[in-house]
């Protein structure tokens, strides 16, 4: 499979992937599904109420608490799939990155083209003037409060609001585009993230996740994305 993955890459020069949570966990970012990710965790109220629109509003101060405790890793770094996904993008064949997780470990890699359906956590806003902060700002305050009093915002997307319009628009184009589409550390079970994937029209659809995705695809291996990247020797050079 590993031989097949490698033609496919190598022959390919339209690649989209599509990224999940399985893509951060081997930086020591915990997901939120698996045994030990944070919805088998305890806390006072379940993390999918606390990491929803309503609870944001409602308990802003609990909302934060958990926000930096469980969702902030400053001091953790890109992994051998976000490098690999740069130096695919810089050997022109990987167009887009599509994904579902929202640090920035792509961007500190060095990728350029993504697309963060889901948001990111490097940029906030008020919700009253709309005053923008960085991560770096929120960080620093005792109290997350704009200069205005007005309740600050990450744009991550919460339960209850919608993906973010453009980037989903561009993501569906890009995805549509595509001659291979890499799926990555995701079992596809969160609409509508998942249903993107439909847009699909080419040739390779690729799934790597540690797990079996019961989806029909080209070539489907189920093993951490890290260890079979490595084993790739793409355009006559091992990465």
């Amino acid at each position: 499979m590993i031989e097949e993955l490698e033609r496919i890459i190598n022959e390919s020069d339209n690649i989209v992937f599509f990224g999940g949570a399985g893509v951060s966990t081997e930086s020591g970012i915990p997901d939120f599904r698996s045994q030990d990710g944070l919805y088998n965790q305890k806390y006072d109220y379940p993390p999918e109420l606390i990491l929803s629109d309503r609870f944001f509003y409602y308990n802003y101060d609990e909302f934060y608490r958990f926000y930096f405790d469980k969702m902030i890793y400053p001091d953790i770094k890109p992994n051998y799939t976000h490098e690999f996904l740069s130096k695919l993008e810089s050997m022109g064949k990987l167009k887009a990155i599509v994904t579902q997780n929202i640090d920035n470990l792509h961007e500190q890699a060095g990728s350029k083209n993504i697309y963060h359906i889901h948001g990111t956590i490097n940029t906030n806003h008020c919700v009253n003037c709309n005053k923008e902060y960085s991560l770096d700002d929120i960080l620093k305050m005792d109290k997350v409060i704009c200069t205005c009093g007005g309740m600050i915002k990450p744009d991550v997307v919460l339960y209850g609001e919608m993906l973010p319009e453009e980037a989903f628009n561009k993501s569906i184009e890009a995805i549509g585009n595509a001659d291979t589409l890499i799926v990555g550390g995701t079992s596809l079970t969160v609409y509508p993230a998942a249903g993107m994937i439909n847009a699909f029209n080419g040739k390779n659809l690729i799934i790597i996740n540690k797990d079996p995705v019961n989806v029909r695809c080209t070539l489907q291996i189920n093993d951490k994305l890290g260890e079979t990247f490595k084993k790739l020797n793409i355009g006559g050079k091992n990465e």
